[in-house]
């Protein structure tokens, strides 16, 4: 449910002026899920490029960096598979702004934000598409970044079976190198590292755009949960809502700013 907390100052707006109302967006599942995946591929990127083509040498009889890398890279592959699978459980238990239907553009205003922020993107619009949760631009590139993802998650669990050698993991992904050689896979998931490479350095890059654009607390929401958000706004989101069976959200929900102030 969205949930709206700590009111506005007590004081009407002045004319033409936005009055803006915190928005409980993020969920504390969302939040976590985002940061173990940052903290996951970011060890993972490091590890592979590594493991890929050592960059340091630790003389020693006892020195075993590859091992060692090697084993901080399986680690910090589980911890994805296990944020990743909260999200994927959260797009269909999470609030309005967390599940699956924010991400496809399926009403009238999702294709008009898709148009919008891909004219703001390619410079042929000054301000981004007013949007509680992901506009609709970021919500089909995040299907394509989460697929990536589920590859890696996969691959990897393919490549260390070949080692671990685990009854039950062979059972679940053994049959795969029999489909897909397993040269292949690992190119794949060598690969893949360089999408996702890029996807975050465009994603940090375009998140600062739209909050120095906007000025809703953006960059600050992903820690807190929550955005500063206009009154029309959330009146076309709730229109939106009740389109969606058993998940609604509606006014007598929503603390309005302007029912504390009377």
């Amino acid at each position: 449910m969205a949930t709206l907390v700590r009111p506005a100052p007590k004081k009407h707006a002045a004319a033409g002026e936005e009055h803006l109302v915190p928005v409980y967006v993020w969920e504390l599942p969302v939040r976590l899920s985002h940061w173990g995946i940052v903290a996951a591929v970011t060890v993972l990127t490091w590890t592979g490029l590594y493991m890929n083509h050592p960059f340091l040498i630790f003389p020693g009889p006892r020195s075993w960096t590859m091992g060692t890398v090697r084993f901080i890279h399986e680690l910090a592959g589980f911890e994805l598979i296990g944020a990743l699978l909260v999200r994927i459980y959260w797009f269909f238990a999470g609030n309005h702004w967390a599940r699956w239907r924010q991400f496809l553009p399926l009403t009238q205003r999702q294709w008009r934000s898709l148009k919008a922020m891909f004219r703001y993107y390619t410079f042929q619009q000054r301000k981004p598409f007013e949007q509680i949760g992901h506009n609709t631009l970021a919500g089909l590139t995040y299907i394509v970044v989460y697929f990536l993802i589920a590859c890696e998650c996969i691959t990897g669990l393919v490549l260390f079976a070949t080692v671990e050698g685990s009854p039950t993991l062979r059972f679940f992904v053994g049959w795969i190198p029999r489909v897909i050689d397993i040269q292949w896979l690992r190119f794949v998931h060598f690969l893949f590292l360089f999408f996702l490479m890029a996807f975050f350095i465009h994603h940090v890059y375009s998140a600062v755009l739209v909050a120095m654009t906007e000025r809703n607390a953006e960059m600050e929401s992903i820690f807190s949960g929550y955005k500063f958000v206009d009154d029309e706004t959330i009146d076309e989101e709730m229109e939106i809502a009740r389109l969606e069976p058993g998940h609604i959200f509606s006014k007598r929900k929503i603390h309005r700013t302007r029912d504390w102030d009377r």
